[in-house]
């Protein structure tokens, strides 16, 4: 095998912490990216996407978002890629496809199903990253979402980059949905205490009326089909739907998912 990886999203949280672990698997990852990617990978211009495709093995996949319908761009490139060679394509889902089955992400899933490609899905939880690097990053020392007393099992995208650094590399798990979580669900309280802990700046947690979460997000022009994506996601949480445990690093990795206070703990050294 060639151990060429198409990394699309190369850029982003997740897609720059695979490059690393592919890497330490002996692959050679090629980040894909409409800027600063190692080739131009551009959604809407498919034009871009042969050039990307040349030679690889296995294509990770990140979307452009869900703001918007893409899965009928999926099925084209994933037809792209079958006459190109590849072996395989791992989609990066979302676990809230449970909770809003008829958006963006659930359609993607089933575009990637029913191609002729071997493929492997991965459905994370809410990544611990989010609060360093997404939407519950502080402001003004403060994290405010509108998820109550909920709890949410958030997972390190480092144990996201590792397994799918495993499946890309050495596959093994096609036609597989593997669910990630973290080992524990906490709430945003807790979360909060324990980055602030971790990196000694004073933070606090403010409940959020859903209502002007959603008002805040039409003021900023956000889209509809985004809008519904991240309250499904959100309610989840509140309601405690999204509190379980799911254990896809261990199967696939052989070791236990990084608790959150861990991946507190390694952020603040860095």
């Amino acid at each position: 095998m060639s151990g060429e990886v198409l990394v699309l999203g190369g850029t982003g949280k997740v897609g720059s912490r695979l490059s690393t672990a592919l890497r330490a698997r002996r692959a050679q990852p090629r980040t894909a990216s409409r800027h600063g990617g190692d080739v131009r990978f551009d959604w809407s211009d498919s034009s871009t996407w042969s050039a990307a495709l040349t030679g690889a093995e296995s294509v990770f996949i990140v979307g452009p978002g869900s703001g918007s319908d893409w899965s009928e761009k999926l099925a084209e490139l994933l037809e792209l890629a079958e006459r190109a060679g590849a072996a395989r394509a791992v989609l990066l889902s979302a676990r809230a496809v449970e909770f809003h089955p008829e958006g963006v992400v659930a359609a993607t899933e089933r575009t990637l199903r029913d191609s002729a490609l071997p493929w492997t899905v991965l459905r994370p939880s809410h990544f611990a990253q989010n609060f360093t690097e997404a939407m519950f990053t502080p402001i003004n020392g403060t994290v405010t979402a509108p998820v109550g007393a909920g709890a949410e099992p958030f997972v390190d995208v480092l144990d996201i980059a590792e397994v799918a650094a495993e499946v890309l590399r050495h596959g093994g798990h096609e036609g597989a949905t593997i669910e990630l979580s973290g080992p524990e669900a906490i709430t945003f309280p807790t979360a909060v205490k324990a980055l602030s802990e971790a990196t000694g700046v004073p933070l606090r947690f403010v409940d959020q009326d859903r209502e002007d979460h959603v008002g805040a997000l039409r003021d900023a022009g956000t889209p509809d089909r985004y809008i519904a994506w991240r309250i499904a996601m959100l309610d989840a949480i509140r309601t405690g739907a999204d509190a379980h445990l799911s254990d896809g690093v261990e199967q696939v990795l052989g070791r236990p998912s990084t608790s959150f206070r861990q991946w507190a703990a390694r952020e603040a050294s860095r």
